[in-house]
């Protein structure tokens, strides 16, 4: 991988730490990923990126045996003070995907693992989804939301914020279902190999 775990956290700690938060869940991609996903019934899922830990709650609600993952510490630190989830509270692990040893997770394999908001931000993209498919459940679903190149006006200075067609054409390929719906400027993909 092209990123150190040094690396990717001295970049996004600042700027948990420092209050920025980022686009929240709403009611229409709470659907999809209920619809995609379902009920978890105790089955594990791992969230890449968590953040303040958002997605991984929902999973959690859902019924999913949740980890949420992130490269910050103040990340995890905010995700873990959130009121629990009862029954299903998320164990949180401060943990760079891209770097670190996948063998420290609690689980060998995972039903679901989603990735909110991140794919963008994976420098060795070919081998994030190399070390995804190996972390993914036969018969499991990777669930990502990423924001799509182009759906902002070119005075946006978010603009740049989406992912190119060659990127997500690496991202769906050597899938055997893909699923995607669109939310304005993000996509949502449901893969399963």
């Amino acid at each position: 991988m092209t990123i150190a775990s040094t690396a990717a956290s001295a970049y996004w700690e600042p700027f948990w730490s420092q209050g920025r938060r980022y686009r929240q869940l709403d009611d229409a991609e709470n659907r999809l990923l209920e619809d995609r996903l379902g009920p978890g019934h105790e089955r594990p899922a791992l969230d890449i990126g968590c953040g303040d830990g958002s997605l991984a709650r929902r999973l959690a609600q859902l019924g999913y045996r949740t980890t949420g993952i992130d490269c910050s510490p103040s990340a995890i630190a905010l995700a873990a003070a959130q009121a629990p989830v009862p029954g299903h509270d998320p164990i949180w692990q401060c943990m760079d995907i891209t770097t670190d040893d996948p063998g420290t997770l609690p689980e060998p394999a995972y039903t679901v693992i989603t990735c909110r908001l991140v794919y963008r931000w994976i420098d060795d993209k070919a081998a994030f989804l190399d070390r995804v498919r190996h972390l993914l459940a036969p018969g499991g679903t990777f669930w990502v939301v990423t924001e799509i190149a182009g759906r902002r006006p070119a005075t946006d200075p978010l603009q740049s914020l989406g992912i190119t067609p060659a990127q997500a054409e690496l991202l769906t390929a050597g899938w055997s279902a893909v699923h995607t719906a669109d939310i304005d400027v993000l996509r949502c993909y449901a893969l399963r190999p």
